[in-house]
């Protein structure tokens, strides 16, 4: 089953779209034409394995069996919505959108939208297959990948604007890049949500978030007015497509789509540890965003925390409630919500909520349907903040 093509026009909105979620489809050359000649081959690219085609790092660890090109988006612009077929796409297969920018323009223009906040794959949603290797051939595959993030952006003429890799494993190199990410011109940051899970290069375990070993990343993100992102799947303890969510009697298609609805509230979970860490108090200008993972589940979730808080955790105080926290320092994105959609956006709150697509991802939004019409019990301002202005200030994306 596919839908309509991509290149089909679709009815320009009057509003400047930004996505607030895409991926891009590393091209296979992406760091072996930027890599110093002493590491060529060493850093990410595609070889065989097994007989598959596939990502290898440092010469012979997979890091992506089979190339998946983690697009489920047809040359012809029809969208696969079967596991397997989805699982046996090539490079050679997809859209053109999913890895070339003037295609990539192409698909906003005919959909649409003005702008893309764009997100990684091979590396994982937030650089956790870097830690297969040694540190410094982990530093150089992030600044080699944030290098041709920071080209791509510029290439698009500032209308894809791709989230910087950190190095996480070391909290100085992490501030460095961070500063030369903002230097280069890139507008957001992307890391491991649970760094505890893995050590140093001393061997040492690295403290989770919610320690104050985090601080100088945070001090140098709220200065710089950086928003920290944290999608989906950022972890190995948050990437279960396939693994305890779905019971072993459900098929393998049916268990892929529990581990993925279920990812997203395993962002609730990476968003309440914040709230509760105290950093909050201490860096108050920070933003985070919880990126392709709704926004049903954010009122609940709030509500439940400082009913926890009231009930056995009388003694810590905070400076503000969960609530307050959330409305000050976070974002939530949607894409398939529609029942009574309005009405939760208001409850998250009209300035916490972006619009993403997902693309081109299995559960993406494209071909996109008439996503405005949806919002239609919101005021024209407030559909403006939530598809266009909340993004575009937390970003800073000019829209002239």
């Amino acid at each position: 089953m596919s839908t309509k093509t991509l290149e089909r026009p679709q009815v320009q909105s009057k509003l400047k779209i930004i996505d607030a979620d895409t991926h891009l489809t590393e091209p296979h050359d992406l760091w072996i034409k930027r890599a110093p000649a002493a590491l060529r081959d060493r850093v990410p690219q595609v070889k065989m394995h097994n007989g598959q085609r596939s990502w290898i790092i440092d010469g012979d660890k997979l890091i992506g069996l089979g190339a998946h090109p983690s697009s489920a988006i047809r040359k012809d612009g029809s969208k696969v919505r079967i596991l397997d077929d989805f699982m046996h796409l090539k490079f050679e297969d997809i859209h053109p959108g999913s890895f070339d920018v003037k295609a990539r323009l192409k698909v906003m223009d005919d959909n649409g939208i003005w702008a893309h906040i764009v997100y990684p794959n091979v590396l994982g949603f937030g650089g956790q297959a870097s830690a297969k290797v040694d540190p410094a051939l982990r530093l150089i595959c992030v600044q080699i990948f944030n290098d041709a993030m920071a080209e791509l952006q510029q290439e698009s003429g500032q209308r894809l604007f791709p989230m910087a890799l950190l190095p996480w494993w070391d909290i100085q190199e992490a501030v460095r890049e961070t500063e030369r990410a903002y230097k280069l011109g890139l507008r957001g940051i992307n890391i491991n949500s649970d760094p505890h899970f893995h050590t140093d290069a001393q061997g040492e375990k690295i403290p989770d978030l919610a320690s104050p070993h985090w601080d100088p990343l945070w001090e140098i993100c709220q200065d710089l007015a950086l928003p920290i992102n944290f999608h989906i799947g950022a972890s190995e303890q948050s990437m279960d497509w396939l693994g305890q969510q779905g019971w072993p009697s459900l098929s393998r298609s049916l268990q892929a789509g529990l581990g993925g609805a279920m990812l997203f509230f395993n962002n609730g979970r990476v968003m309440s540890n914040i709230i509760y860490s105290g950093a909050l108090d201490r860096y108050p200008g920070l933003k985070f965003v919880s990126v392709e993972s709704g926004i049903g589940w954010v009122p609940f979730m709030l509500e439940a925390l400082e009913y926890q808080l009231a009930e056995i955790a009388e003694d810590m105080k905070f400076g503000l409630t969960p609530k307050e926290y959330f409305k000050r320092n976070f974002y939530a994105c949607f894409w398939f919500e529609k029942s009574d959609i309005s009405n939760m956006i208001r409850s998250v709150g009209v300035d916490n909520v972006m619009f993403e697509t997902d693309f081109p991802h299995p559960t993406g939004l494209y071909p996109i349907d008439n996503t405005e019409l949806r919002l239609s019990s919101l005021t024209s301002e407030e559909r403006a903040k939530v598809m266009s202005l909340n993004a575009a200030k937390l970003y800073n994306i000019s829209l002239d």
